[in-house]
């Protein structure tokens, strides 16, 4: 019975990692749409030659021009006069890439800045500087000063995203770039003055840096490279740059580069003082701003968490944006598709180009003002999350919009519509009086509705939310009034009418409504801007009004319904529904359904348990009525109200806001069936209790009722669960190979036959102990050293996941050693197969001639020496590779040596397990057989014969055979297990490998010294450890090391501290725990061999026991 759960136990996990691996490729590979409008250009890429007695190496430099044109190079380069960009590939990139950040900047210089808006302008946090800085006040030039001059580095398309030597190369290439960036405008000062040409501007004194992908990491190791310039580079901004951490951290090198860059800018950040404590000087990168833009959910090589610049640049002098949140962009894109993606590099090129200050020709020198201007530029007035929103949960509006704060102390500080735009209001028409809680405007039929907020905010009522296609300013102006018509001259500053128009927010809006034809209805437009107020924010005043601009008729007819604008006072506390972790996952089988009636609040929240981030749900929303029974329409129209054209009339297309603390904001506009995940990172180590749960704003209109669905989609649930934890299950798969050794060396010592690599996997997934055991103490020894250091405690979820990836970790295993034993069992079976065969044909001319060479060759001395010492060979030959080569060829010499060491030995096992068989059952009739045969000379060849599949050392009798077959196949299953491992290991080198292999043959360098000690010590425990009985020393009680070392005690702990590793999703550090092991293999080894030369016991020795 207890086998038979073990067995169901493997099968339900093997199952389960088969699914779900199944299921995140599928959603992985599956197309996706990003509605990106595609960038044309005339791109002319012009080389920078280095100088005669500076060599730059294999890397080029290139200046990009955008034009039809030809031009002559050397005398364009000689009116070198913009500003300076370096732009710096990423990971298999091409210095081509720049083309369409060039040509677009080149547009927006002649084109000058964007049209202005008068939509909420985004404002610094407290942490940013925002107490200090007016963004709203900040005025961005009514015309650009400075062109912007784009150069790219050639990086030959490395993969620097694989290797961490190809890291520091490519940014020691980089900051002689920057350079030579530098000496070229004054080379070009230089010539135009003995030229005596017209000089106008003035030289540059630092480089705008823009990097994608890992070219953004190069971009930040550049800037505390040790040989650059001083104050170089200023200003950084990284499009789906990996900043915490690789995307693949599988090479110790480079997690180890990562690592020391983001201590070196933490560092960066400090005061410096002497050993007195005394400041000596500023920090060093105390000028430096970065921004970086992540892609979002469509990303999928790497994350927003990897993105982050939290905890490696202090909120003053940078921060994180998602291009779904980003102005004018709104859309979440795939890692390549930034690139080129022409509504984000407009953004970006208008950005930096306001960097620029006009006075002064370079970027402001005040690293709050730039800051301040990638705020305003990049960010939306809608918070980005909802650690900008307010605490209170009464309050809806400060949830989306920072608040105006107590009356008198920021009345003027929200802008008023310029005098350019706005209309009279003697030109309105007679006012309105709205007596109901919804007012509705269909055109823009020049009227002021005046709401009482005394009168209609009342019963709770006490928010007021306004969805509207209608520009501000232009198209509606809204006023707080403290009372009702003209105030007098002397009327108190802090209580006259307030305009409160710059408070509404700009959304993205879906597809304009298409009208049958002219002077016709049209349907509802899309929502464009969402306006929110607090009771905060009414305090004081009694009447909010609405004034909408007047437009004159079309040829004598009123003008096209193509404006709306619905206004509702709501209690937020009627617009909430939270969905508990236990909802959420019983919708996988049973949707979950939430109906709105009619007159529901404008704003419905919607508040999941669950991370939409871990969980992503599909999410429905489907009209059920619109108000009007008798419609008056044919049947056919009538029936399917969803559909009508009747609702699509009265109802404007519904709206999402999804928030995340990690991703930040995602709108999705024309809001009817959408699978909804959110590019967070809940359920890890570093996350928070805050990152667990995701909020979802519906805007939908209240004339309609509508009816919900909610259900898992399971396909995006595994893509996300493999894109978030790929890392993590990577070091737990280590962990369960270590676990798996250690059950192997536990049998040894206490004398039981050692289990295979697929037992010992098994037996630790018993429950409940040790796979209890095995569990806990990992994830206990995680959430204390999160209490300790960070004071905080991550989310359940984390529990829950972990032990998920485990679990999957160890089916990932039992299918891949399931696998390699497989080969090893068919491959030893054809050996011998083909070896009989050959033994029959023992007489034909040309075996025996085959036979009498391979005896000549190996009873060559050198082959003899190599035979009597293949662990010193071996350990030689893959040092060397290691050192000199390439890690991974040296670790594959390794796995080599182990695949034939358990393949000998499974062969011998399968041989003398058939003869034991043969004699047991047919030793009698043999005998009978051989006596009366006609001479003795026939008996003792046939024996000899077959005696010759076992060798000299084998013994006829059945109990000699039966022990050397346990003996076989504890070895088999012994260099079975280190081969998984050491596989495992050479496999994390691949991608390295990879790289390495596209530079061969343009002098590339030795390995990293670190990469090549960690290997080394691998490669030690694969040779020093080549017999199950390597596992154990007993030291004499007398000694000072009075005791026991044993290998199991070793395998735990490396097994726990890669447990750990995958929980910091730091993979790579598994080499660590496997070095450990390796010097505790060979210390274990010097000391058996010490022992048995001094004629000691301290190395446990075991008769055999017997299979049965």
């Amino acid at each position: 019975m207890k086998n038979l759960r073990d067995r169901c136990r493997v099968v339900t996990l093997v199952i389960l990692a088969i699914l779900v691996g199944l299921l995140g490729f599928y959603g992985l590979v599956k197309p996706v749409s990003n509605g990106c409008d595609m960038t044309y250009m005339y791109p002319t890429y012009i080389p920078i030659s280095a100088p005669q007695n500076v060599s730059s190496g294999k890397y080029g430099l290139y200046l990009y021009h955008e034009g039809w044109k030809k031009i002559d190079f050397a005398d364009h380069l000689k009116k070198l006069n913009g500003m300076p960009v370096l732009f710096i590939p990423g990971n298999g990139g091409s210095y081509k890439q720049v083309r369409s950040l060039g040509a677009e900047s080149d547009r927006a210089y002649q084109g000058g800045p964007l049209e202005r808006t008068f939509y909420q302008e985004a404002s610094l946090t407290p942490e940013e500087g925002g107490l200090d800085m007016d963004v709203a006040g900040l005025q961005l030039p009514s015309q650009y000063s400075r062109r912007l001059d784009w150069f790219a580095v050639d990086l030959e398309g490395e993969h620097s995203a694989m290797d961490g030597q190809i890291l520091e190369e490519h940014t020691e290439y980089v900051v002689y770039a920057i350079h030579r960036i530098l000496d070229l405008y004054k080379e070009s000062w230089d010539a135009r003055a003995r030229e005596h040409a017209a000089i106008s501007g003035i030289l540059p004194k630092s480089v705008i840096l823009v990097g994608h992908s890992m070219g953004g990491f190069v971009a930040r190791a550049a800037i505390v490279h040790p040989h650059l310039r001083k104050s170089a580079v200023e200003t950084i901004l990284t499009l789906s740059s990996p900043h915490q951490s690789p995307p693949l951290a599988l090479q110790p090198s480079l997690g180890h580069y990562f690592a020391r860059v983001n201590e070196e800018w933490r560092k960066g950040y400090e005061v410096q003082t002497n050993q007195a404590g005394r400041q000596v000087s500023g920090p060093a990168l105390s000028k430096v701003v970065i921004v970086s833009i992540t892609g979002g959910i469509n990303d999928y090589q790497v994350r927003s968490k990897l993105e982050s610049l939290e905890g490696i640049v202090p909120s003053a002098h940078g921060f994180m944006i998602t291009s779904t949140s980003m102005k004018n962009v709104w859309l979440s894109m795939e890692h390549q598709v930034i690139l080129w993606c022409n509504q984000l590099v407009v953004q970006v090129s208008h950005t930096l180009l306001s960097l620029i200050d006009s006075k002064t020709g370079q970027p402001y020198d005040d690293t709050r003002k730039r800051l301040a201007i990638f705020s305003k530029m990049l960010r939306s007035g809608v918070a980005q999350s909802f650690d900008q929103m307010k605490q209170s949960q009464t309050s809806m509006q400060s949830s989306l919009f920072p608040t105006m704060g107590e009356r008198g102390s920021q009345v003027h500080t929200l802008p008023e519509c310029p005098a350019n735009v706005q209309w009279s209001n003697d030109g309105l028409e007679r006012d309105l009086y709205i007596q109901t809680k919804t007012v509705t405007v269909l055109a823009m039929d020049g009227r002021r509705r005046w709401l009482d907020i005394q009168k209609l905010g009342s019963d709770g009522r006490n928010h007021f939310v306004l969805v509207t296609n209608l520009a501000p300013c232009s198209g509606v102006r809204l006023h707080l009034w403290p009372e009702r018509g003209k105030l007098p001259l002397d009327f108190p500053v802090d209580k006259r009418v307030q305009e409160v128009t710059s408070k509404m927010g700009h959304i993205p809006s879906g597809p304009a409504p298409r009208q049958i034809e002219p002077g016709s209805q049209t349907e509802q437009p899309p929502p464009s801007a969402v306006f929110m107020l607090g009771p905060e924010d009414m305090r004081g005043f009694r009447f909010l009004t609405i004034s909408v601009a007047p437009r004159p008729s079309i040829s004598g007819r009123p003008p096209p319904a193509a404006s709306m604008a619905v206004g509702q006072f709501f209690d937020p506390e009627e617009g909430q529904k939270k969905l508990s972790p236990l909802t959420l996952l019983s919708s996988s089988y049973s949707q979950k359904e939430i109906f709105l009636k009619e007159d529901h609040p404008i704003a419905f929240n919607l508040s999941f348990g669950i991370s939409l981030g871990l969980l992503p749900v599909t999410l429905s929303l489907k009209t059920a009525g619109c108000g009007i029974k008798d419609s008056g329409l044919p049947v056919e129209e009538a029936g399917d109200t969803e559909n009508s054209r009747l609702c699509k009339l009265r109802c404007f297309p519904p709206v999402a806001l999804a928030w995340d603390v990690t991703a930040g904001l995602h709108v999705i506009p024309n809001f009817y069936t959408e699978t909804i995940a959110v590019d967070s990172a809940p359920a890890l180590w570093s996350s928070t209790q805050e990152s667990d749960k995701s909020t979802i704003l519906l805007l939908v209109d209240p004339h309609c009722s509508y009816k919900s669905s909610i259900t898992i989609s399971f396909t995006a649930a595994a893509s996300r669960f493999l894109l978030l934890n790929s890392s993590q299950i990577i070091a737990l798969c280590f962990a369960v190979i270590f676990f798996a050794l250690m059950c192997q060396a536990h049998a040894w010592d206490l004398g039981s036959p050692i289990p295979s690599m697929l037992r010992a996997v098994q037996s630790n997934l018993r429950m409940p102990f040790p796979a209890l055991l095995l569990i806990v103490v990992p994830i206990s020894v995680a959430l204390l050293l999160s209490l300790l250091i960070d004071q905080s405690v991550p989310p359940l979820s984390f529990i829950v996941i972990s032990t998920l990836c485990y679990l999957l970790a160890n089916g990932f295993m039992i299918i891949f050693v399931s696998i390699s034993q497989l080969v090893f069992y068919v491959a030893a079976v054809v050996q011998i197969f083909v070896k009989t065969r050959w033994q029959l044909g023992e007489r034909v001319k040309l075996f025996r001639q085959f036979t009498s060479l391979s005896s000549g060759f190996f009873s060559l001395k050198v082959v003899r020496f190599v035979a009597a010492n293949s662990s010193l060979v071996i350990a030689m030959v893959a040092s060397t590779l290691v050192c000199l080569v390439h890690p991974a060829l040296g670790l594959f010499i390794l796995v080599l040596r182990h695949a034939f060491c358990c393949h000998s030995a499974l062969c011998s096992s399968f041989t003398a397990s058939f003869r034991s068989r043969t004699q047991r059952m047919d030793f009698s009739e043999y005998e009978k057989d051989v006596s009366d045969r006609p001479t003795q000379f026939s008996v003792d060849s046939d024996h000899k014969s077959r005696d010759s599949f076992l060798g000299d050392n084998y013994s006829s009798s059945p109990e000699s055979a039966g022990s050397f077959v346990d003996t076989q196949l504890d070895f088999f299953h012994h260099q079975h297990g280190l081969l998984t491992l050491h596989l495992l290991a050479a496999l994390m080198f691949v991608p390295s490998l990879a790289a390495w292999w596209q530079r061969v043959g343009t002098g590339q360098s030795f390995p990293w010294l670190l990469d090549s000690v960690l290997c080394i010590c691998v490669i030690l425990h694969g040779t020093c450890n080549p017999k199950p009985d390597s596992t154990f020393f007993s030291f004499p009680s007398s000694s000072i090391l009075g005791g026991e070392l044993r290998m199991y005690y070793i395998y735990q702990f490396a097994g726990c501290y890669s447990f750990l590793s995958g929980l910091a999703l730091a993979p790579y550090r598994v080499f660590y725990a496997m070095a450990m092991v390796g010097l505790f293999s060979l210390v274990l080894n010097v000391l058996q061999k010490r022992s048995r030369e001094k004629g000691e016991a301290h190395v446990k020795r075991r008769k055999h026991s017997h299979r049965h």
